[in-house]
């Protein structure tokens, strides 16, 4: 209720490119959506080139003095800053400008807060803003003294932005001490399907590129999707049936960005794990963005960050039904728009090809009086047609090689 009655609030967008500064526009145009997001309104773009950030207060006394007679003419509410500032710089343009200023790694970790639904999720968030909250106590003006809350300031709340350092300092040893016992549980869960038989598969991309809408359309089974930054926080495991009885899991995680929270990177760390023991990665792709390639190498760095390179990789080139054509970077790939009616088995076929090349071919000999033990290798293995005709039947497919002994029943 809260949510829906709060006044959304009026931003400034700002940001300084420097020479060596890449995809700025692209970073602009993201922190917009972010903000969005957020429950703002963005009201203008301020950006300015320059050698360096100022130290100060990040911008130029010039662009400085423009962006305080806009606030002041506009009646904004926030300044959003497309870079991380510094504590110093933060209080000042907050004394500047004599409005919120809040920066990136904020917004996304309010964001963050925003989605956050799982006890897990939220703990791991919280710990984050505290983190992030526990080097700016000192000397924060507005973001001290203001009571309205908004953006920036979910999570933890308006009261423990008051609690001082020693207080933050407890609560981030509280938090941390819950989630080793979170963590603990869900290792042994996750133990338990990295020791199970059945073949493991992770949705992984960039945010907003569709992966809870591939998830949807391959289980049946509803995941919370919208066009929005961040939909999907806390990692979610279905079962999957992709061909006669071969069960596989699929995990849906949170999207990437590009310059995640170092805070959100570390509290996230158990969740993105979800990924890590994976047989193989679904790389959705989001075709329309018109950044989709510069997408493409954040998650890439990211997999790299997180040593996951070496698990095969699909890519899904989704939202092709906004998009006259493509270049595809990424190999062996689908083109497809998830909500087409042909979309499911495009991507299911593209998945049973993968797992045929990553699986071993077998060939075995059925008596009919034994048919019964194969619905428990239909399970574990992609079997070919077969049809029991006769007394004997010669069944191939393809199994994992673990799981290759549970052939040796059927071998005379």
């Amino acid at each position: 209720m809260y949510e829906t009655q709060r006044k959304q609030e009026r931003v400034i967008i700002v940001g300084v490119e420097l020479q060596e500064t890449e995809h700025f526009e692209m970073s602009m145009e993201e922190l917009a959506s972010l903000a969005k997001t957020a429950g703002a309104e963005v009201v203008h773009f301020y950006h300015q080139k320059r050698e360096r950030y100022d130290s100060k207060t990040f911008v130029g006394s010039g662009k400085l003095e423009e962006i305080r007679q806009i606030v002041d003419a506009d009646e904004i509410d926030t300044v959003i800053v497309n870079n991380r500032l510094t504590p110093r710089q933060n209080t000042n343009l907050e004394v500047e400008l004599g409005v919120k200023v809040i920066d990136r790694m904020q917004l996304i970790l309010d964001i963050f807060a925003m989605r956050a639904r799982s006890h897990e999720g939220k703990l791991q968030v919280h710990l984050a803003q505290l983190k992030y909250m526990l080097p700016r106590l000192v000397g924060q003006g507005i973001m001290l003294s203001r009571q309205a809350g908004g953006i920036g300031s979910r999570g933890p709340g308006e009261s423990q932005l008051e609690l001082n350092r020693r207080s933050i300092r407890n609560q981030i040893n509280d938090i941390e001490r819950q989630l080793k016992i979170v963590e603990k549980n869900r290792q042994t869960i996750r133990d338990k399907r990295v020791d199970s038989e059945t073949f493991k598969i992770g949705l992984i991309g960039y945010t907003n590129a569709g992966k809870s809408t591939i998830m949807n359309t391959l289980t049946d089974k509803k995941q919370y999707e919208a066009d929005e930054l961040f939909a999907t926080l806390d990692a979610t495991t279905k079962q999957l049936y992709l061909k006669g009885q071969f069960q596989a899991t699929l995990t849906d995680t949170v999207g990437f960005i590009q310059d995640l929270p170092t805070e959100l990177v570390a509290a996230f760390k158990s969740t993105l794990e979800e990924s890590r023991h994976v047989d193989l990665l679904l790389h959705v792709i989001d075709a329309s963005d018109p950044n989709h390639s510069e997408h493409e190498k954040v998650v890439l760095d990211i997999l790299k960050d997180l040593d996951m390179l070496d698990i095969p990789r699909l890519a899904i080139y989704n939202k092709m039904d906004k998009v006259e054509s493509l270049t595809a970077t990424a190999f062996p790939n689908v083109r497809i728009s998830a909500r087409d009616k042909d979309a499911r088995q495009s991507i299911r076929n593209l998945i049973i090809d993968e797992i045929r090349d990553l699986f071993e071919p077998f060939a075995i000999k059925v008596h009919q009086k034994d048919a019964y033990k194969l619905y428990a290798l239909e399970k574990l293995a992609l079997l070919d047609h077969y049809d029991f005709s006769e007394e004997v039947e010669e069944i191939s497919g393809y199994i994992a090689s673990q799981n290759k002994w549970k052939l040796e029943e059927f071998y005379d």
